[in-house]
């Protein structure tokens, strides 16, 4: 079977019709709240992509995309996005944003490689945003700035479920901590990363791990992350490296750290440089998206990913994201899930 926890003595703290009027609050108050608090206009992004463009994420590298053969462009593949993390920033430019406004849209994909569990499903559905930055603010400071930015939001739409369903009491600490996944390292240096994650998250309710993708003084990296869109090797002190992280939360009902967001300044066109050598991929500057970004022809930005079934699993206490989304699951999963009141729709 696929990774299954089931919580002890789990009960749904909302039914099924409840459940999908919530999901409806949430979206739609964390979007609104999240386009104003960061000046962010909506944009329609794109479902799938040309193979061979270098726009879509690839992840981790390892991730196997889906594709398929487009008869009107002579059997090229095209691609389901990943993430828009490489588009969203073209699209800056595209739309002449100017610097302190951005976008965002509604990411949709299939991730066919995804070992299926409680958090993990074959459909991502995310909010993908991007804002434009200067110079001076390709800083770790403003880094900060922007995820407590983003952690108020969170907290505020929080706030509204508990207006509605006042038995959902708010459990987001009052700030989110921020650390290094160096510092983490030196924390718990007999832990893998996801106990380390685990550790810290309990400890602080809300972490935001920076330097996801640079190498640790172990010779390992905290965990993967593509060189073609945050900055992950920047030094930012004598020893950590990065411009980006994960926003993590404790989650209560799952026992365990949560993921809810990854972010990060966007590579410029020297880091670009240095980050595909560092990971021997520097074939990719013959792509389209790199080339515009090597020639300067894209803004420096801020941008990531905020998983919407994610968020509304969290605040609404649920067990299972097929709580939250419809997709596919094994029998085995359903049976058990329903054994057990977690009931995927």
């Amino acid at each position: 079977m696929a990774k299954l926890f089931i919580p002890q003595n789990y009960e749904p703290l909302l039914n099924l019709k409840q459940t999908e009027h919530a999901i409806k609050t949430v979206k739609d108050h964390f979007q609104t709240a999240l386009s104003a608090e960061l000046r962010l206009r909506r944009v329609t992004a794109p479902l799938f992509v040309m193979k061979g463009t270098g726009i879509n994420d690839d992840l981790n590298g390892t991730e196997r995309p889906v594709a398929f053969p487009v008869k009107e462009f002579n059997d090229q593949q095209a691609e389901v996005v990943h993430s828009l993390a490489k588009w969203k920033r073209m699209m800056l430019a595209d739309y002449e944003i100017e610097q302190g406004f951005g976008l965002y849209t509604d990411m949709n994909a299939i991730r066919p490689d995804e070992e299926l569990s409680n958090i993990h499903s074959l459909y991502v559905d995310q909010w993908d945003w991007e804002r434009h930055i200067t110079p001076s603010e390709y800083t770790i400071n403003y880094l900060k700035y922007i995820v407590k930015k983003i952690y108020e939001v969170m907290k505020r739409t929080e706030f509204i479920v508990f207006e509605r369903y006042p038995h959902i009491k708010p459990i987001l600490p009052e700030d989110i901590t921020f650390i290094h996944a160096q510092e983490l390292l030196d924390k718990y240096p007999d832990l893998t990363p996801k106990e380390r994650e685990d550790a810290i998250a309990k400890e602080y309710g809300a972490v935001f791990v920076i330097g996801i993708g640079s190498t640790l003084s172990h010779g390992e990296k905290h965990d993967g992350r593509a060189p073609d869109y945050d900055d992950w090797s920047t030094p930012t002190s004598k020893d950590q490296k990065g411009l980006n992280g994960d926003i993590l939360v404790w989650n209560p009902i799952l026992e365990r750290s949560f993921e809810l967001s990854s972010m990060g300044i966007r590579v410029s066109p020297e880091v670009l440089s240095k980050q595909l050598e560092i990971e021997n991929c520097s074939e990719r500057k013959e792509l389209m998206f790199h080339k515009r970004l090597l020639n300067n022809e894209l803004p420096l930005s801020i941008g990531g990913g905020i998983g919407q079934s994610r968020l509304c699993m969290f605040f609404l206490r649920k067990a299972h994201i097929g709580e939250i989304q419809s997709s596919i699951w094994p029998a085995d999963m359903r049976e058990q899930c329903k054994a057990n009141k977690i009931i995927l729709v």
